[in-house]
């Protein structure tokens, strides 16, 4: 368990260690307005930082401007409820799922159950070995799914590294059924092109559809071939998930989306979707899609249909993921500036790059669209050594209100309100300082969710965290109690929760 430190309020600017950072990141700005990479592979970033890096960050700390090596600081209306190191899962943690009274956390090895019934205490239930990075994962009734985005030799959970470019290597979904959670049963699997990175469930009574999403191909790659401008659709049958198959491969980018350098120097170019954020009581999804942002309906889950598309060719270098407000009415983008390997919270960056994009979704039907509003970006400053990207978060059901939890790897775990689309604000913020001085370091939150009461974040490096949040602007959000959470799937929480 991680001891809480004695916290402290830090200078809330955004001006320190840039000087530290701009070696670091010159190759990161040499292309242009932004540069990204996707998500981190199974290694980690580890680049050497120099004597003066180190020394910046060191007087930093000093000037209590950042938090030391794994100190935790946090605002007043957050606190620390306990952490829970890993075990047997030792490779990187990555996204969460909630059902019941569990949580389910994936990790590039395979997944682990834990008992959340006393969020202050959680137990172990099961750790299940099944390596295929991002082991992105959700769960629907007894049906666990997992994607599987590194090319192995089959698609067991025995199965070894292989290269993309033979034929024969497996990437995919692989399908659980947990009706017994300590003893998670392996039931099919799904072989989709490109691999499965994310995917998303459109859930009915009798199927689960699952939106995969994949991207970078390559003539090389037999099984991942340019143009790939879509995503794959898996129908499950519930009662009978070995069935599962591949019923459509929409194409959403009919012009091949964005063209990325030349044409945007700095923007990834759009080759498949990273992430996608359905909203089933509206039929709507919007698409996080390397260099494009999309709004989609999804009223018949196997033919989506475009509604709006936008782009940002000056600040966005990797559309990640998506967030709509309750209402329908806004939605959230995330840049993964940098690919979640540099530091990028930063003045030598600013504000506005590698940042959350703000949309408000006007008009009706097939007519409506995205309009730009305003960039948010947490303003407290992390050191050279720090890798820091906006990633995964959700909503803290609070009516009337639009505030979202989400985790910035080492940026740590950051509140912010955007009910004023222009204005945008943090109202609470917990993190642990540098993981170390001499090396730019992959670690930190990957994913902070709310569900039923507490903040659970999947630390990339440490385990699990339970964060508690006491504040009047948020304190009714503990009367919702959801039965199941898949965050990319997101639920009306006025409607289908239990008091």
């Amino acid at each position: 368990m991680t001891s809480l430190l004695n916290p402290r309020v830090r200078r809330r600017r955004l001006g320190v260690a840039a000087a530290a950072a701009a070696g670091l990141i010159a190759t990161l700005l040499a292309a242009g307005p932004a540069v990204a990479t996707p998500d981190p592979g199974d290694v980690p970033a580890q680049e050497q930082t120099s004597k003066s890096q180190q020394a910046e960050a060191k007087k930093a700390i000093q000037n209590n401007d950042i938090p030391g090596v794994n100190e935790i600081v946090h605002s007043d209306n957050m606190s620390h409820v306990v952490n829970v190191p890993k075990e047997h899962l030792p490779g990187t943690n990555s996204d969460m799922a909630f059902q019941g009274k569990y949580a389910f956390s994936g990790n590039y090895d395979g997944f682990r159950i834990f008992d959340i019934s006393k969020p202050s205490k959680p137990k172990t239930v099961a750790q299940v070995l099944c390596p295929g990075g991002q082991n992105d994962i959700s769960v629907s009734g007894n049906l666990l799914f997992l994607s599987t985005d590194a090319s192995r030799s089959d698609n067991s959970c025995s199965s070894a590294s292989a290269p993309a470019t033979e034929k024969s290597s497996w990437e995919g979904m692989k399908i659980f059924d947990i009706s017994d959670k300590r003893n998670p049963e392996y039931v099919a699997a799904v072989e989709t092109a490109c691999g499965s990175h994310t995917h998303t469930l459109v859930p009915d009574r009798k199927n689960v559809y699952v939106y995969v999403s994949s991207y970078s191909p390559s003539a090389s790659f037999p099984d991942c071939q340019p143009p790939h401008d879509g995503i794959s659709i898996i129908k499950v049958p519930r009662n009978a998930p070995e069935k599962s198959k591949i019923v459509d491969f929409p194409i959403l980018f009919p012009d091949g989306g964005n063209p990325g350098a030349p044409t945007n120097p700095g923007v990834s170019a759009t080759t498949g979707c990273h992430d996608i954020t359905v909203l089933p009581s509206k039929d709507l999804a919007a698409g996080a899609c390397m260099g494009d942002g999309i709004l989609f309906d999804i009223k018949n889950p196997e033919q989506p249909r475009v509604i709006d598309r936008v782009q940002d060719n000056v600040n966005f270098a990797f559309w990640h993921s998506a967030t709509f407000n309750q209402g329908a009415n806004k939605v959230v983008f995330t840049d993964e500036l940098g690919g979640g390997g540099a530091a990028t919270c930063n003045d030598e960056i600013g504000p506005n790059r590698g940042a959350d994009g703000i949309y408000d979704i006007v008009g009706k039907g097939d007519k409506r669209t995205m309009k730009f509003k305003s960039y948010f970006k947490i303003d407290r400053p992390q050191a050279a050594t720090e890798v820091c990207v906006a990633h995964n978060g959700s909503l803290i059901p609070v009516k009337g209100k639009d505030i979202m939890v989400q985790a910035w790897y080492q940026g740590g775990i950051s509140v912010w309100d955007f009910t004023n689309s222009s204005k945008p604000k943090e109202i609470g913020y917990f993190e642990r300082g540098p993981v170390t001085l001499d090396r730019v370091t992959t670690a930190g939150p990957w994913s902070a969710y709310y569900y039923n009461g507490y903040i659970y974040s999947n630390d990339i490096a440490l385990g699990l965290d339970v964060v508690k949040l006491d504040d009047p602007r948020t304190d009714e959000a503990k009367k919702v109690r959801m039965d199941e959470l898949n965050v990319q799937t997101q639920p009306d929480y006025f409607e289908d929760f239990r008091r």
